[in-house]
């Protein structure tokens, strides 16, 4: 029994991090680049202090990631090269080719929690974005403390959490429903759950 609400990034920079009060769960969704970067900011920032189960798709793994460099990491001059593609320090660079459209194998880390959720270390799905973290700081934001999970093929990152949080997932693909209609995807129904223990 879920009920969902959308609430629009320009609301949170407007009215404050304060109007996710009440919330047992936040998903940052995909389509970037977000009408307002602030509210997003904001919004992740809030879920990760306060402990909100928290669950990013595509833009919103990309932009937890920003969050985490900024706030934890020092580096207030990180920008995702999509919405300042002349930024200084792009944390978030374009994908070394284009994996939009695509379904593509993932490996995940077997000590994760995520392989736990998923029942495996081997996963395939849906990509919608071009974007991802900036191969030059993985090595800084894992010792930040936001751990890289999944990778594909090629190395590169593909899910990242924070272990000690309820649930601070990002993911750089879309999760898809699964073919059996009375079934639910493993990684949101971790999630959903998450947000019940939350409330308890």
């Amino acid at each position: 029994d879920v009920r969902a609400e959308w609430v629009e990034t320009d609301v949170i920079a407007t009215e404050g991090p304060s109007r996710l009060d009440g919330y047992d769960a936040i998903w940052i969704s995909p389509g970037s680049p977000y009408r307002n970067l602030d509210g997003a900011l904001a919004a992740i920032r809030y879920a990760r202090e306060h402990d909100i189960p928290t669950l990013g798709t595509c833009a919103g793994f990309q932009h937890m990631v920003l969050e985490y460099a900024r706030d934890i990491m020092g580096l207030e001059d990180a920008e995702h090269g999509e919405s300042a593609p002349n930024g200084k320090r792009l944390l978030l660079t374009p994908l070394t080719c284009s994996i939009a459209g695509q379904t593509m194998p993932v490996t995940i880390d077997g000590a994760s929690r995520v392989a736990g959720w998923y029942g495996t270390t081997r996963i395939a799905e849906r990509y919608y974005c071009n974007y991802g973290l900036n191969p030059d700081y993985e090595a800084e934001i894992e010792e930040a403390g936001l751990r890289i999970v999944g990778w594909d093929d090629g190395g590169e990152p593909r899910i990242i959490e924070i272990p000690g949080h309820p649930f601070f997932v990002g993911v750089l693909f879309v999760p898809q429903p699964t073919d059996d209609p009375g079934g639910a995807h493993p990684l949101v129904a971790a999630f959903i759950e998450a947000g019940r223990l939350a409330t308890r």
